[in-house]
């Protein structure tokens, strides 16, 4: 990408969420490469600090940039619908939450081992390695296990 960056204040790497950021990106698909964040709530904060999606990221401000970066990193988005938040209903404090990467794995973590000890159905299908959400396992997720028939070799001389 050696495009003409007739911007002298353009940034080639865009530090947000602990995650480095290319500047040449568009504003929408940067923000949906930090891990917590998608394509949707991009847009949604592209409309929110009146940004134009198709803008390098790299083109922006330092004082916007700033901003964001304290939006984003920011647990609680007020201004957000419930249903796009990744972590909805906290078990400790019931609020409604929006991780991101090292963070929201952690919290995953915490969930699964959560519903382990307290003996959960979806815990103990972790437990096993089944399938947790209700898939069928008859015919699908056989990964390990040895597939078909397996024939015995008869023994040289024995008939």
């Amino acid at each position: 990408m050696a495009e003409d960056n007739n911007n002298e204040n353009f940034q080639y790497i865009v530090r947000i969420a602990n995650r480095d950021i290319k500047g040449e990106r568009k504003f929408e698909l940067a923000l949906a490469d930090i891990k917590g964040i998608g394509y949707r709530q991009a847009k949604i904060i592209a409309a929110k600090f009146n940004i134009d999606p198709s803008v390098r990221i790299g083109d922006l401000s330092e004082d916007k940039i700033l901003e964001i970066r304290k939006y984003v990193e920011n647990k609680e988005y007020a201004d957000m619908p419930v249903w796009l938040l990744n972590h909805r209903k906290d078990i400790t404090t019931g609020k409604d939450f929006n991780l991101l990467s090292n963070d929201l794995d952690l919290q995953v973590n915490d969930d699964i081992n959560l519903m382990k000890k307290m003996r959960s159905y979806r815990g103990i299908r972790h437990e096993q390695g089944h399938k947790v959400r209700g898939q069928r396992t008859r015919s699908n997720g056989r990964k390990g296990l040895s597939i078909g028939v397996v024939r015995k070799k008869e023994e040289p001389g024995k008939k």
